[in-house]
């Protein structure tokens, strides 16, 4: 398992794409935390602290797909390293100023989340003319899946660390130069660089005109909002046993089965289409989110954690292989980024449902909102089984895909994203 990862992060640019785009999401990666810390070090209450991260998190779904269409369009390079820079400095705004002109503050947390760059789909269309072979793309793909795990886990400590050493102020200029940084290491290489994406039919729907990829964009919604409802009914479950690290042993535990199951799964190389794949990873999925209704003892949930992370990460990359084979030619850093931001949307539905539903039911009703999250998107995926079964790369046959590049047994990998 391990030699397989080796191989990719020793082919040439690849550990520095993975660490440089690891690097300069963690603004984005951070921001709830940094800015509700933030907020609550000048004064402001938790709404307000809460209102500011809604801000950012909308105005992030708003930006990226219409960012992920200029990188289509433009180049990764005029478009991915202005966009961080700009998002610094939206964040740069709000520490200097703080709270004391809301409307500023409000409009300088839209500005950072507006003008994140990509870099996530960046990546992932970059990934086939770094790695070419499709077994080593499937691999990079699971690999990045589970680097995000990760990111996720050590960003947030990052934050504290900075907040405890120094203030939240300086955490927040500290991270997003950290960002500027990553996105300068990315744009800098020779694979952004000479990067180019097919010619594309011009269409204002963009990557959305593909029936395939809005079935996918569906059932992720919903797998967004079941991983959103669990962090909002952690917290409950916390409270319900007077203890805070409750929480933190449950999150942990889900990293944990996401980062098991991401590196099994990214481990060996898989037969047959992605999207019938895709439909029996999601259903078991559903079936680990809907044991944890039954809020057992501390160790028995933090064990039900674990086992409802097992099929994130496997989750999400196949994900990234069905987008790339259904994203309409010349859109598909486009279409990754619409990924992401229905991901993100789901994950922000699942946490304003869950609160809710705890005041309602009780800790088990919110933690139920995951399991029908889960089942919701097994379902969609099930009713849209025949659109996905026709792959994007079939609509542009006649003019030679940009999907299927390989001839291999799966294809999906576009090799050819380059000058």
């Amino acid at each position: 398992m391990a030699a397989g990862y080796l191989d990719i992060l020793r082919a040439r640019h690849a550990a520095r794409l993975l660490a440089g785009t690891l690097v300069g999401r963690l603004p984005n990666g951070t921001a709830p935390v940094a800015i509700v810390l933030f907020t609550r070090a000048e004064g402001g209450s938790y709404a307000l602290a809460g209102a500011l991260a809604a801000v950012y998190g909308l105005a992030t779904a708003v930006g990226q797909p219409l960012l992920g269409r200029a990188v289509d369009l433009y180049g990764q390079p005029r478009v991915q390293l202005p966009a961080a820079v700009v998002s610094a400095l939206g964040m740069a705004l709000l520490a200097l100023v703080g709270l004391g002109s809301l409307p500023l503050a409000y409009g300088a947390v839209a500005v950072a989340g507006v003008f994140t760059p990509p870099l996530e789909g960046g990546l992932r269309a970059l990934w086939p003319s770094v790695l070419g072979g499709e077994e080593r793309v499937h691999r990079a793909y699971a690999m990045d899946a589970v680097a995000q795990e990760v990111m996720f886990t050590v960003g947030p400590l990052l934050v504290t660390v900075l907040v405890s050493l120094w203030s939240p102020a300086a955490a927040l200029l500290v991270i997003n130069a950290l960002g500027v940084l990553g996105a300068l290491s990315v744009v800098l290489s020779e694979p952004s660089r000479t990067w180019r994406s097919a010619p594309r039919e011009a269409h204002w729907l963009g990557a959305l005109r593909s029936p395939g990829l809005l079935a996918l964009l569906g059932s992720f919604f919903f797998v967004g909002l079941a991983l959103g409802s669990i962090t909002v009914a952690g917290v409950a479950y916390a409270d319900d046993h007077g203890r805070e690290s409750v929480y933190g042993w449950l999150m942990a535990a889900l990293g944990l089965g996401a980062l098991i199951g991401g590196a099994v799964y990214g481990a060996r190389q898989w037969a047959g289409a992605p999207e019938r794949r895709l439909r029996v990873i999601v259903a078991l999925l559903a079936l680990g989110y809907l044991p944890l209704i039954l809020t057992p003892g501390v160790i028995a949930m933090t064990a039900l954690a674990a086992v409802a992370g097992v099929f994130l990460a496997p989750a999400i990359a196949c994900s990234f292989i069905v987008v790339d084979r259904h994203a309409p030619r010349g859109t598909v850093t486009e279409a990754f980024s619409w990924l992401v931001t229905t991901f993100g949307v789901g994950a922000a539905a699942g946490t304003a449902v869950a609160g809710p539903a705890v005041e309602l039911g009780g800790t088990s009703w919110s933690f139920a909102v995951a399991g029908a999250g889960g089942v919701a998107a097994l379902l969609v995926l099930l009713a849209t089984g025949r659109v996905l079964a026709v792959p994007g790369r079939t609509a542009v046959s006649a003019r030679g895909s940009e999907n299927d590049r390989n001839g291999a047994v799966e294809p999906g990998f576009s090799s050819g994203h380059q000058a």
